[in-house]
């Protein structure tokens, strides 16, 4: 099917985040989008291959109807990804925009294919976390493209999840993190471990991607506790730093080069709202490597915030 771009566009010009969520077959993608359903606080539409593998939480469901199924948290999940268009088209037609979408890529998609739809109408491309599972990336007997694709997933990724850590011993985890860090040097690194990628990988990372979520879970320079306390499973540190002041953008954008080495631990994410000297209100997002400065439309404005950061302390077992 050819997709067309719509001719206007949706939701008085505000684009709504994406975050793709890619990992070869069964390194646990599934699990950490039913984690996020089932901790998420704001609306978040969820796109995946298959509604039903999700296995949500019944009490989670407030109806169902087609390939979609509504949650109670104010979430949608809808199938289809083979027909992606399809799908961002059913989510331009609502009347309000979720906060934020998450793409459950297949196990065997490429991932830089699915990108531009981080840019179509209506959306932006928040970032990419790849699920990579313990046992399968120090697998050398596994087929040459097989370990092919998995490295190109992680090559791609702005946050690792590396999970079924509980399966194997310490010195095929150490190995696993060896890898990771060789083929993506820079990306943090998140371990689940337990059979569980934990609410706090990918819930965290999203904390800070919706298009009002700094604006709304920042008062006074302090973060929201419900957007960032750690969790149990979490291991992330949040905190907020001031950003200069009187700054061009250009100086900003050089003074958040130098982020990484000014906070403890890998910086997974960062995001915040800072008023320039020459182009104005500029949203700020750093995501694993990744820094972004963007002059803030009218339909996007939002106050001036602190710069709220997440860090990775260090891998967990």
């Amino acid at each position: 099917m050819h997709y067309r771009e719509p001719e206007f566009l949706p939701w008085d010009g505000r684009k709504v985040p994406i975050t793709f969520v890619g990992g070869y077959l069964g390194a646990g993608k599934t699990t950490a989008i039913n984690e996020l359903l089932a901790y998420a606080d704001r609306p978040i539409a969820v796109i995946v291959n298959d509604v039903g593998a999700i296995n949500i939480d019944a009490a989670l469901i407030r109806r169902r109807h087609g390939d979609t199924i509504e949650l109670t948290n104010g979430c949608i999940c809808c199938s289809s990804i083979d027909e992606v268009g399809a799908a961002f088209d059913q989510l331009r037609r609502r009347r309000e925009p979720p906060d934020h979408v998450v793409v459950e890529l297949s196990g065997i998609a490429e991932p830089q294919r699915m990108l531009p739809w981080g840019n179509s109408a209506g959306f932006r491309l928040d970032g990419v976390i790849v699920v990579v599972a313990a046992d399968q990336v120090t697998d050398d007997a596994m087929a040459p493209w097989i370990r092919h694709h998995i490295t190109a997933q992680i090559t791609l990724a702005d946050l690792l999840i590396l999970t079924k850590t509980d399966l194997v011993d310490r010195a095929t985890v150490g190995e696993a993190q060896r890898r990771l860090a060789t083929n993506a040097m820079g990306t943090p690194v998140f371990a689940g471990g337990r059979d569980r990628v934990g609410p706090g990988a990918v819930g965290r990372f999203l904390a800070l991607g919706g298009g009002r979520a700094v604006a709304n879970g920042t008062t006074n320079g302090t973060a929201h506790d419900a957007a960032m306390t750690p969790s149990l499973f979490d291991g992330h540190t949040a905190c907020t730093m001031p950003f200069p002041p009187h700054v061009t953008a250009g100086e900003l954008h050089a003074w958040l080069g130098g982020l990484a080495a000014r906070v403890g631990g890998a910086l997974a994410r960062a995001k915040g709202v800072c008023t320039t000297t020459d182009v104005g209100p500029v949203l700020v997002q750093i995501v694993g490597r990744r820094i972004e400065t963007t002059a803030l439309t009218a339909a996007d404005a939002q106050p001036a915030t602190d710069l709220v950061v997440i860090t990775i302390e260090h891998a967990r077992e």
